[in-house]
């Protein structure tokens, strides 16, 4: 069973994407703010992760920064999932190597769950 650890601060969101990730087969793990997700991903060594870019204290960047920064956790995927919607921002996300940079406001669930498969076939 492939482990996704989700980080996203609005709890309605999380829960459903927990919900319908888990319907597809998947174990599903959540964190709500950069510190919970980077110390979640180094224990639970997840096969995917889904990261929002704008979390309360650090932001998804830092993350992205620090997971980079950790042997154990390096090479895990990230789809950054977000509705902060600037260049400069995506740019720097892709540049720490995410997979890809999906605004909310332009999928279903259904669609992030495809993404997601994608990445872990």
């Amino acid at each position: 069973m492939k482990k996704i650890l989700i980080v996203e601060d609005e709890r309605v969101l999380a829960e459903m994407y927990k919900e319908k990730l888990e319907m597809e087969g998947f174990k599903v793990i959540l964190a709500f703010d950069t510190k919970e997700g980077i110390e979640l991903a180094k224990r639970e060594k997840p096969d995917l992760i889904l990261l929002d870019i704008l979390l309360p204290g650090e932001n998804g960047i830092s993350f992205l920064k620090r997971k980079k920064e950790n042997k154990e956790i390096s090479e895990v995927p990230v789809i950054a999932f977000s509705n902060y919607d600037t260049p400069q921002i995506k740019k720097e996300a892709l540049n720490f190597g995410v997979k890809e940079y999906l605004l909310k406001t332009n999928y279903v669930p259904s669609q992030i769950v495809e993404k997601i498969k994608k990445y872990l076939k």
